[in-house]
């Protein structure tokens, strides 16, 4: 996974950590930082008292777990097992570890419920149209022909799951696979799990814009992230969402695109028809109880657009919010019930 700039990915993930007004007193705040998966991380953890070499250990073993999830899921690094199951040209069983496994059974699970929306096995389209691990710069644009023949080797059929070897089996042994639209979302829940384990009660967790939090902030209040407002100049929050033992992500079309012969092209590719969606909608947030399926979920939104998404959304009560480019060049709200709700819940 490439190294792209900080602000750059806070932007494209869409999301804004906001400080509260706070009573006193306030709580000691302790953060980890540092580099992974291309991007960036965050980790507020809130305590009375974290001695220094408690510190010094979890610091090493968040930075630990994130780069076990890199070495198993990035397409950008050769020796992956992500990348070593895209190089396998063959249709037997292929054993994956416990935690790409895991990954792959959400991603088709989600993948199914969106209609298809989500599909791990895109990343040959994605590629074409000059984004994702190993695209050219500048490619020429698919043929009508190509993309047909791309798309024989893209689908949710494509991928079959072996939970009695914990492997993974190829359809036809061109399929590809790339977890980049719920690796983030992942990695964020692994780190929860570990400040769970370690009976750390209060955190705000964030990678590469893909967050989750639980318990309070130094203020003893909810936490509370910011929606950016798309292809702003100067980034602007949107809406303030109060974030209570869940997780938020949000995928984009204004920030990774590119232009040509006057057409704009998104990195976001529909995988049902092979081309950059080309649709109103430029953001969706979407608040889950996990990240992995938030970080997935938004992805697919992305793809569904404004009114499939919205009804993909009510089918399975998921709270998303959507902003939706306008005539007039402003944006539009939609909220589904689910979000609505979450907005009422915390003070």
């Amino acid at each position: 996974m490439r190294s792209i700039p900080s602000a750059v990915l806070a932007a494209l993930a869409g999301l804004l950590v906001l400080a509260c007004a706070a009573p006193q007193p306030r709580r000691d705040a302790y953060v980890f930082s540092g580099e992974t998966m291309g991007t960036t991380y965050e980790v507020k953890v809130v305590a009375d008292d974290l001695a220094r070499e408690a510190q010094e250990a979890l610091a090493e073993d968040l930075a630990a777990e994130l780069a076990a999830v890199d070495r198993a899921m990035s397409t950008y690094r050769p020796d992956s097992e992500v990348s070593r199951f895209n190089r396998f040209a063959d249709v037997t069983p292929f054993p994956v570890s416990d935690a790409v496994f895991t990954v792959f059974a959400r991603a088709l699970t989600i993948g199914r419920l969106s209609g298809g929306a989500f599909d791990v096995t895109a990343a040959p389209l994605v590629r074409a149209w000059g984004f994702g691990a190993g695209s050219a710069a500048e490619p020429p644009l698919p043929s009508p022909e190509e993309l047909d023949r791309l798309r024989q080797r893209v689908g949710l059929d494509k991928l079959l799951l072996e939970p009695s070897s914990r492997s993974l089996i190829k359809a036809r042994a061109d399929v590809e696979a790339d977890l980049s639209g719920i690796a983030k979302g992942y990695a964020v829940d692994r780190l929860a799990a570990l400040l769970d384990q370690r009976r750390l009660a209060d955190y705000l967790i964030e990678v590469g814009g893909e967050m989750r939090a639980r318990g309070r902030n130094p203020s003893g209040r909810v936490w509370r992230v910011g929606i950016e407002r798309p292809a702003s100049v100067r980034r602007q929050v949107q809406r303030i969402v109060p974030l209570a033992d869940r997780a938020m992500a949000t995928s984009g079309d204004y920030r990774n695109y590119r232009e040509r012969d006057g057409v704009r092209l998104t990195h976001i590719v529909d995988p049902r028809s092979g081309r950059p969606i080309g649709h109103r909608l430029a953001s969706a947030t979407v608040v889950a109880a996990d990240c992995a399926g938030a970080d997935a979920w938004a992805t697919a939104m992305m793809v569904l657009g404004p009114e499939e998404g919205m009804r993909r959304a009510e089918e399975n009560a998921l709270a998303v919010f959507f902003l939706v480019r306008t005539a007039e060049g402003t944006f539009a709200e939609r909220l589904s019930p689910a979000f609505e709700a979450l907005l009422e819940e915390a003070p």
